[in-house]
């Protein structure tokens, strides 16, 4: 009976989703495919499309969406998106409820999180919780993310119905902050592994070493990870589409940790010169913050 209860409270819980981008647009595809209720909202109208094709309903505004729904998930560039679209522009802050609950998926500032989320509570009582993921979008389209989970236990419950849906395991961290803390710490070594992974199929290829091989050798080993599982093949046949992880969104991602490293005193040399690396590649005209991180190898194939 017990049973029955959380399933059928699960399925009436309403969820809203803001931002339905590279990531985003897979995550409700897959809340859809487990048959839930999901409004979506947009900067760019037309990006939902597909996904009112699959179920979705449209709101006109993030206001609207949050009068309309119980959950409200959120999945955007940055901090500065996120902070418009809930106290800015978007005026979440005036249409969300006591009851209501934000979840950002979004990779933002920890300390900013935790401004916002205290911000959000005196203004209208409703809960935050940090919720950014990892795992890119083949697992966000096959429901295996993982999730770094800020705020209060209750309100990771209360998230169930999400996370049961988008992710494979959901870890909490701690108080609000600590998920996008954990997450901070989860690109610190993508981004830098992406460098080294660029770095040595370019070795390899100068070498005579035929470098579309190595991730397949390599696969089970010390040296083996998703990143290059991933974006290995995809650098040493020069495939960039379709774009799985933009440079400009990992050089947001380094420069944050870099950034809060030094607020806590926090040595950072390795992640430090990958940050510079970045630069470079946002810098470059082949690459520029737009392209898909496989692009990476042209930075060491090019100084060759």
């Amino acid at each position: 009976m017990h049973d029955t209860h959380d399933t059928d409270a699960a399925v009436a819980v309403r969820i809203g989703f803001i931002g339905t981008g590279l990531i985003g647009a897979p995550m409700v595809e897959r809340l859809l495919e487990c048959g839930l209720d999901v409004t979506v909202w947009n900067r760019s109208p037309e990006k939902c499309t597909p996904l009112l094709a699959a179920g979705a309903r449209l709101a006109k505004s993030p206001a609207a969406l949050a009068r309309d729904t119980d959950i409200v998930c959120l999945c955007l560039t940055d901090t500065a998106a996120v902070r418009d679209v809930v106290f800015g522009a978007g005026q979440l802050v005036s249409a969300l409820r006591h009851e209501s609950l934000v979840v950002d998926l979004s990779s933002i500032a920890p300390d900013a999180t935790r401004e916002m989320a205290a911000a959000l509570d005196v203004a209208c009582g409703a809960a935050w919780l940090d919720a950014p993921v990892s795992g890119g979008v083949p697992a966000a389209r096959a429901g295996r993310l993982i999730v770094f989970a800020g705020g209060e236990a209750n309100d990771v419950a209360r998230a169930a119905p999400v996370f049961s849906a988008l992710a494979q395991r959901v870890t909490h961290m701690g108080g609000n902050g600590a998920g996008q803390l954990a997450k901070s710490c989860n690109q610190q070594i993508v981004a830098c592994n992406l460098l080294v992974i660029a770095e040595m199929l370019a070795f390899a290829e100068r070498a005579g070493v035929d470098a579309a091989r190595l991730p397949a050798a390599l696969a089970g080993g010390f040296a083996d990870s998703l990143p290059l599982q991933i974006f290995g093949p995809r650098m040493a046949t020069n495939t960039d589409t379709p774009r799985l992880g933009a440079v400009g969104t990992f050089r947001k991602d380094i420069a944050q940790v870099v950034r809060l490293a030094a607020d806590c005193g926090a040595s950072t040399p390795v992640t430090t010169a990958a940050l510079a690396q970045y630069e470079r590649a946002l810098a470059q005209a082949d690459i520029g913050a737009d392209a898909d991180a496989s692009r990476l190898i042209r930075l060491v194939r090019d100084a060759s």
